[in-house]
């Protein structure tokens, strides 16, 4: 049987407990901190064999009744149906067989074609059952920070929601083409999307500053709003992701892959360091993992990290073709130091002050080695991006985005026993990254083709369609064109709210 987690999570900083639904409603801990759950679920092998005769949405809804008990089941199950019923095909998260004992997972099936729809799509729903649960009818003023897939995700999925209003900020220069146009063709009375001047982290800072101001909050009660984030710092982003790592393994076990019980490697391309987190709590939850290898690009702070033990910021930025990569300041991190200190609350409000007065923190030798101990990590600079791309469809005729591509060419680098099985978590679909892919695997791409000349070419040479969604866009009316500085964002809410 399956041992269900607590109703209450808790701050990464050490504050108090509070209600799931709370956490889920308010995004951010009033100290700052990231909420957690206050006891992991503990799921047994035979519960997760169970899965594999379930199809995606079940499983999912599964899981997530683990996370949350004091939710209805019924009404998980219902807003897990109508999710993934979005997904194309039969399957949310297929997973397909590379050469040797390796695999894909697909992640990027969704309607916005990213892997960040998986938990945003569900989020909605998520809300309105908090807002039930703890008696709350104001109105929410939803933030969001965005390297280019959580954006649109986040727009598509509150679009038009009633007595919600979400603003999203990119950065201007930090995304690709299809992405920009995704979010600034957005359609719905509610939806606002600035572009930014200036990198992720100032972005992502900003609206964390934002969330930590108490006077901006209180401008925002007063004009009856109550603020929450879409982005992963919000817990009901973390837990729906949970579910794809033991979606996976079922599938595995379908395959006649592995044996109940065996373990399997995961190597997860991730820049706020959220989407390898899911998979970590997955373990914690039970789930049969072996090495967990963190894949990073030219920004390659995590990589650093793990390698060193000292996480520092002081470094050139770079801007790469794998936007959701370019970050400095991965934010879920966090909540990965936190499991690892023994949940030292003041250990980690330590560390998260040091990144912020001095950009800097350091493990010491015992913090370093725990770390070591549950997790791996390579890069990819551009170069080798480009080679995995052509490599994957060379050998496995499989179309990979920059950001799968960073995971690929770190997971063959990485020292795996070649008979274990090991799951490359792929992030976006490659049409979103058209000239990128384009110019890996074919010869002769003008220059200056735009994304959308290239997706074509793309689906001229392979056969794959171009998605409908990405197909269309160039011909969509663009409807956000607002600018701002890291530090003219309220500014930009204000005149939004009035």
């Amino acid at each position: 049987m399956s041992i269900a987690g607590s109703s209450t999570v808790r701050s990464t900083r050490g504050g108090g407990a509070v209600s799931a639904s709370r956490a889920i409603l308010t995004g951010l801990a009033p100290d700052g901190g990231l909420y957690v759950p206050e006891r992991f679920p503990y799921i047994f092998t035979p519960d997760i064999t169970a899965l594999a005769d379930e199809p995606y949405a079940n499983r999912a809804a599964r899981i997530l009744a683990l996370l949350l008990p004091a939710f209805d089941r019924d009404e998980l199950a219902d807003a897990a149906a109508r999710a993934y019923s979005r997904f194309g095909g039969s399957d949310a998260a297929p997973l397909r067989r590379l050469s040797g004992n390796r695999y894909l997972l697909e992640l990027y099936h969704g309607p916005t074609l990213a892997f960040k729809d998986f938990a945003l799509q569900l989020l909605p729903g998520l809300m309105t059952q908090s807002a039930r649960l703890e008696g709350d009818s104001t109105k929410r003023l939803i933030l969001v920070a965005t390297s280019g897939d959580t954006g649109k995700a986040a727009l598509e999925a509150f679009a038009d929601q009633p007595d919600t209003e979400i603003v999203v900020f990119y950065p201007e220069d930090g995304v690709s083409e299809a992405q920009r146009l995704q979010m600034t063709t957005q359609r719905g009375v509610n939806t606002h999307v600035a572009a930014v001047r200036g990198n992720f982290d100032d972005a992502q800072t900003g609206v964390k500053k934002l969330f930590a101001s108490e006077s901006f909050r209180d401008s925002m009660r007063a004009r009856g709003y109550t603020l929450s984030s879409a982005n992963s710092i919000n817990y009901g982003r973390l837990i729906p992701q949970i579910a794809y790592y033991f979606s996976s393994y079922a599938d595995l076990i379908n395959y006649g892959a592995i044996q109940p019980g065996q373990r399997v490697h995961f190597c997860v391309p991730t820049g706020n360091f959220g989407n390898i987190l899911a998979a970590d709590c997955a373990r914690r939850m039970g789930l049969p993992v072996g090495k967990l290898v963190c894949a990073s690009n030219r920004n390659h702070i995590l990589t650093d990290f793990i390698e060193s033990g000292a996480y520092d910021t002081r470094r050139k930025f770079h801007v790469t073709s794998s936007p959701a990569m370019d970050i400095l300041v991965s934010s879920n991190l966090e909540r990965f130091l936190f499991e690892l200190t023994g949940r030292d609350g003041s250990r980690v409000s330590e560390w998260m002050n040091g990144i912020k007065t001095v950009g800097l923190f350091s493990l010491n030798a015992a913090e370093h080695a725990a770390v070591k101990a549950r997790i791996s990590a390579g890069w990819a600079d551009e170069d080798a991006s480009r080679g995995a791309i052509a490599k994957m469809w060379r050998d496995s005729r499989a179309l990979i985005d920059p950001h799968t591509a960073v995971g690929a060419d770190v997971l063959e680098r990485a020292r795996l026993n070649e008979d274990d099985p090991a799951v490359l978590v792929s992030t976006a679909s490659p049409f979103k990254f058209g000239a990128d892919v384009a110019k890996a695997i074919l010869p002769g791409v003008p220059e200056g083709a735009s994304d959308f000349d290239c997706c074509a070419m793309i689906a001229s040479a392979s056969g794959i369609s171009v998605p409908p969604s990405i197909a269309a866009l160039p011909g969509l009316k663009v409807r956000h064109t607002l600018k701002c500085d890291a530090g003219g964002m309220a500014d930009v809410i204000a005149g939004i709210i009035g």
